[in-house]
Formats: C-alpha cells, sequence, structure tokens
C-alpha cells in the first residue's frame, strides 16, 4: 500500500497530520509531505475534509 497526496487538491490545512499516530506527516506552507516510518493506516485519508489522499494498494 501506498498514500498518495493529490497537490493540487490538498488546502494545507493539517488535519491529516494532528491524527497520524506515527507523526510521519510534515505540513509546510507550500506542502505535505509523508516521511519514512508511515505505516499506511490510512486515517489521514479518513480525515481530510477534500479527499486530497488515498491509500492505495500496491500491485
Amino acid at each position: 500500500m501506498s498514500v498518495k497526496i493529490d497537490a493540487s487538491v490538498c488546502i494545507l490545512c493539517g488535519a491529516c497530520s494532528g491524527v497520524c499516530p506515527t507523526n510521519t506527516i510534515e505540513v509546510s506552507t507550500t506542502e505535505v509531505r509523508i516521511q519514512e516510518g508511515c505505516t499506511e493506516c490510512g486515517l489521514c485519508a479518513k480525515v481530510c475534509p477534500i479527499g486530497a489522499i488515498a491509500v492505495e494498494r500496491k500491485v
């Protein structure tokens, strides 16, 4: 699985970083980055108010 953030949609609200249990989401004034150590739990995608985050299965 992998976490994908659609930068063209993201509003940089920080909701995702607030719920991340591993503190691996970094939000700046220009972008959101997933750091090493992400467990791909999907909590960030569930709280994103505009659906800019998706957890995708690797095939």
